[in-house]
């Protein structure tokens, strides 16, 4: 996923992953584990995460979006993000935070995505 910039202060709208993080592939696999209810693609592979941080003391920050801000579940999907992760062992514990800004884009779909849903 790229990184957008904001045109005045060139510091990025999403900030970087923890991808070093000892626990970040692990927190990956757990948020490959929540599935959108209307599409049947996890919302890792689907583009709705846009960030997963994890400090030193195994603390976790997500930023996602959804697909549309009148997404059916959008009250329970922060929860069910939560819980995967939370799940991890060795978390300590998981903060999300739902944004619309950069607005999600198909072009977020990994390319698994894209072919799930017959757009390759």
């Amino acid at each position: 996923m790229s990184q957008e910039q904001t045109p005045a202060e060139g510091t990025p709208l999403i900030p970087p992953s923890s991808i070093e993080h000892p626990l970040f592939d692990q927190s990956i696999e757990a948020l490959r584990s929540v599935y959108d209810p209307e599409i049947p693609v996890n919302i890792y592979d689907l583009g709705l995460i846009y960030h997963v941080g994890i400090n030193d003391e195994n603390e976790v920050n997500v930023l996602m979006t959804l697909t549309a801000p009148g997404c059916p579940v959008a009250g329970e999907m922060p929860g069910w993000v939560q819980e995967a992760i939370s799940g991890v062992p060795g978390i300590k514990t998981v903060d999300v935070e739902l944004v619309w800004e950069p607005p999600w884009g198909m072009e977020n779909m990994s390319d698994e995505a894209r072919l799930e849903l017959g757009f390759m």
